[in-house]
């Protein structure tokens, strides 16, 4: 078995992750509508919002029934973010409210709190997803995974 004389350190520790996760499954509790996180070391794009578009394509968001997915991507290393709402979100909320979520979330990113950080934007952005499309005990169901999706 091959030994790797580099490792890389983990983004998240496991109680970060558990933290981000507990949070997420809260969120979707009362909604029909799914959140994803996506974190990498790297953004490869300049803008984040054109890396979160691609992740959000490439983990198939789309494919949610009522177009209420929200990608919630974090290039740490490049202290880069962006949320991507699919259309169905992004035509209840419009702009404004992904741009004051971004301003929340650096808030505790200036603080080296980017668990907690992501934390909050899943509960924030849970309650709006909740107020437009409310949890149905009879027809909702987990359209997709609740946990963290990490890149290079």
């Amino acid at each position: 078995m091959p030994i790797s004389l580099f490792r890389r350190k983990p983004l998240f520790n496991e109680a970060q992750q558990q933290q981000i996760v507990a949070a997420i499954k809260g969120a979707e509790q009362h909604t029909s509508g799914e959140i994803r996180v996506y974190v990498e070391s790297h953004c490869r794009f300049v803008d984040p919002l054109d890396r979160a578009t691609e992740v959000f394509a490439g983990l198939h968001m789309e494919k949610t029934a009522a177009r209420n997915g929200v990608l919630i991507y974090v290039a740490l290393k490049d202290r880069q973010l962006a949320l991507f709402g699919d259309k169905g979100i992004h035509e209840k909320v419009g702009t404004a409210f992904w741009n004051e979520r971004v301003k929340n979330i650096l808030g505790h990113f200036n603080k080296a709190d980017y668990a907690g950080g992501i934390a909050r934007i899943i509960t924030e952005t849970g309650q709006a997803l909740q107020r437009h499309f409310p949890y149905d005990k009879g027809t909702d169901k987990n359209e997709l995974p609740d946990d963290v999706v990490f890149g290079r």
